[in-house]
């Protein structure tokens, strides 16, 4: 009995420590409740303190603004990370490069001598590098990207805006809140965020992101966060202005038309116009006349008139092309200068006004990968050049291979934002070296390597032209005195390959994997085997070409075509 009791007392003595534990911990609780999980803590934006911090959607960027008003200058990382990739600066020669498809505008640092489509225009504030960093005014961006800015004295925020942006304007309405005069501003999304700053009646705000409860704003002054929806009035929907961008007459000629381009190779002697004869549906021809032959950026000549003359009497355009002459080492030094590339595009021009010539195709091959961008910003700068001169301008590539000099330099996305067209040249899938024999363009390989281009690197379809081949590899396998096979091959003409077949009394099987016509024999102990282009093989290419809604056709070349070519690749073509 007597135990019983004491431990009856000693349960009594021990009510009040745990009853004070509990009241602690309600206090503990309520005290995070009210002053952190209610948004009781304050903290400055992380970038407080900086001097001119830039924002872009919100966000803040890595480099900061220099000068201010209408000294604002813009450092050029920032400039090609949110408005322009292809913005450009050269420290070794201090040139600043702006491209767009309608000016080029060239700045030096610390400079205001500039040049607007290779014509002077004096800039008002020059360009700046401090720190290997390179900062460009505000004035000539306004012009070529319709860029605004909104400042704020008091915090140095530049908050940064694209033309063509659409601005979604709110006002903060704190007579809805029945606790506060303001409304907070949190840091992150939630309401156990720390605030930012508490907005007073009627602050404006930028609305970047909405959300269902909660959306991410900035007010004028920088502050970024999220807010309430509740306390959020939607107001102007602004979409700021770009600059005016209208179709030349090349541009509105092509629009919603099918280009059906055949290459007129020319080597030692310009070729017989009188022997051409007809090529119904052919509305392009693209002679293969100039050269780049230098580093220094010399273009070489074949131009002709009478060859003008002709196609133009025949209802053919002439977009004459221009390539690298297949030379790395030439195309490393001519490429990479503002200077160099400027001297080609000018013989250019030259070259296209003397020959009358309706366009430019640039064919670069064989380039070290690390020129890649070179060849891209060579196209962005002669892009609008040529369409002052009111050229079209298309540029051949290859398909994506891993091939270092053929493939991997091409930028095919953003040769595709700036050319008119994109010529694939799909063909070569097995070359004149190849160590196997097969097919030149198999259509599974050729639809494949189109496809390619449309969806990884968003090519629109009515840009890219599909280049066929009217060649054939006649292939020969042979084994050597070691029993080894060993693989050549010599390219030949449509009609080459008929009469050959007649010759022979060869009976062509269609081929299901290549979806072509084939044929076999031997010869002088030879196996001979011909993937063959005919009738068949571009009817199918032509099929795929309408399917994918295709910008057309081009084929190499002329010389390799007979009469059933060009009446098979006039269907070619998309139609909306």
């Amino acid at each position: 009995m007597g135990r019983k009791s004491k431990y009856t007392r000693r349960k009594r003595r021990s009510f009040w420590p745990g009853l004070i534990a509990a009241c602690l911990v309600a206090g503990g609780a309520y005290w995070f409740i009210t002053n952190v999980w209610l948004n009781k803590v304050y903290e400055d934006p992380d970038w407080l303190g900086k001097n001119q911090p830039i924002f872009v959607d919100g966000l803040l960027m890595e480099e900061e603004a220099y000068g201010t008003g209408a000294q604002l200058k813009l450092p050029v990382k920032v400039l090609q990370e949110t408005i322009d990739p292809g913005i450009r600066y050269e420290p070794e020669s201090g040139d600043i490069i702006i491209a767009s498809p309608q000016r080029v505008l060239h700045m030096k640092e610390g400079s205001k001598k500039a040049e607007l489509n290779h014509k002077d225009y004096p800039l008002k504030v020059k360009p700046e590098v401090k720190a290997n960093e390179a900062y460009i005014p505000l004035q000539p961006l306004k012009e070529v990207y319709g860029l605004t800015v909104q400042e704020d004295s008091m915090t140095g925020a530049v908050i940064l805006m694209r033309g063509g942006d659409m601005i979604q304007y709110a006002a903060i309405d704190t007579l809805s809140s029945k606790e506060d005069a303001t409304v907070p501003l949190y840091k992150r999304g939630g309401k156990s965020s720390p605030i930012l700053a508490d907005m007073q009646h009627d602050t404006r705000v930028r609305v970047w992101q909405t959300g269902e409860e909660q959306s991410f704003v900035q007010m004028d002054n920088g502050y970024a966060g999220y807010v309430d929806n509740e306390y959020m009035v939607l107001g102007e929907k602004k979409k700021l202005a770009t600059p005016k961008f209208t179709l030349t007459a090349a541009e509105k000629k092509w629009k919603n038309k099918p280009v059906n381009l055949v290459w007129e190779a020319v080597y030692n002697r310009q070729p017989d116009i009188g022997s051409i004869g007809k090529m119904p549906g052919v509305n392009v021809v693209s002679p293969t006349w100039f050269h780049i032959t230098d580093g220094k950026g010399t273009v070489k000549s074949k131009g002709d008139h009478s060859y003008v003359n002709w196609a133009h009497r025949s209802g053919m355009e002439v977009w004459g092309l221009m390539d690298n002459s297949f030379d790395p080492d030439i195309t490393k030094e001519a490429l990479s200068t503002y200077a160099n590339r400027t001297h080609i595009i000018e013989q250019m021009l030259d070259h296209a006004k003397t020959f009358r010539l309706d366009g430019i195709n640039i064919d670069f091959e064989n380039v070290y990968t690390e020129d890649g961008a070179n060849v891209t910003q060579f196209v962005r700068e002669m892009r609008a050049m040529a369409r002052i001169h009111g050229l079209m301008l298309s540029v051949d590539v290859t398909p994506k291979s891993n091939s270092e000099m053929w493939s991997k330099f091409l930028d095919r996305r953003g040769l595709g934002a700036y050319a008119d067209y994109i010529v694939v040249m799909a063909y070569d899938e097995h070359w004149a070296a190849s160590p196997r024999a097969g097919s030149v363009a198999s259509l599974p390989w050729t639809e494949t390597s189109v496809r390619r281009i449309l969806e990884e690197d968003e090519v629109p379809s009515d840009k890219l032209i599909m280049a066929v081949p009217l060649y054939t590899r006649i292939w020969t396998e042979e084994a050597n005195e070691q029993g080894e096979i060993k693989v050549s091959s010599k390219a030949v003409g449509m009609n080459t390959v008929q009469e050959l077949i007649k010759e022979k009394k060869l009976k062509p099987v269609l081929d299901q994997a290549s979806g072509q016509n084939y044929v076999e024999y031997k010869e002088n102990g030879a196996v001979k085997k011909i993937w063959i282009e005919d009738e068949l093989s571009l009817q199918a290419r032509v099929d795929l070409i309408s399917s994918l809604k295709l910008g057309g056709v081009a084929a190499w070349n002329r010389s390799f075509a007979n009469a059933s070519a060009w009446e098979t690749l006039k269907q070619a073509g998309y139609s909306n």
